[in-house]
């Protein structure tokens, strides 16, 4: 009865917490692509590009390359996830802001909504530089945003590494 006074449910939640005391941590860092051509990416909204009748204006981006510092990271088994910045000038909320890519490199397509993070490449890292080229599609919901007077409606996206144990 050394047990008893917790009961199968508490004995069920020790254990759980045991276990994962005992289990290394994933730690996402982010990566430096300051050596990116276009690290940053900036868009000027254009309502022509409006859809008829919809609420939605879309900006696209071609061909943006990402160049990833990876060097830390050669020869370990990582995750590579794409972030959406959770605070973007103007948005009211996070569904207000759909971004979708896609390239023919490495990484996989994928969308996100603002403050999500996806998971585009998993394996073992290469090299010290990881260079995808993206298209970039962003949904912006002009319910959702409110311009701030003097800021151009700006998002910074990213890329962190997890590297397995």
């Amino acid at each position: 009865m050394g047990c008893a006074p917790f009961g199968r449910a508490g004995r069920l939640l020790l254990l759980t917490c045991l276990v994962l005391a005992g289990t290394p941590s994933v730690r996402a860092e982010r990566l430096d692509d300051s050596g990116s051509p276009r690290a940053r990416v900036q868009a000027t909204l254009d309502l022509g590009a409006r859809e008829p009748g919809a609420p939605y204006a879309w900006v696209t981006f071609r061909g943006v390359e990402y160049r990833l510092a990876t060097a830390a990271y050669v020869g370990r088994r990582a995750r590579i996830h794409h972030v959406i910045p959770a605070f973007v000038s103007g948005l009211r909320s996070p569904a207000g802001l759909l971004v979708e890519w896609s390239g023919g490199g490495a990484f996989a397509s994928g969308s996100a909504m603002a403050g999500d993070r996806q998971l585009v490449w998993a394996g073992v890292v290469p090299g010290p530089w990881m260079v995808e080229r993206l298209d970039l599609r962003l949904r912006l919901d002009l319910r959702e945003w409110r311009p701030v007077a003097g800021r151009p409606f700006d998002v910074e996206s990213y890329f962190d590494i997890e590297v397995m144990p």
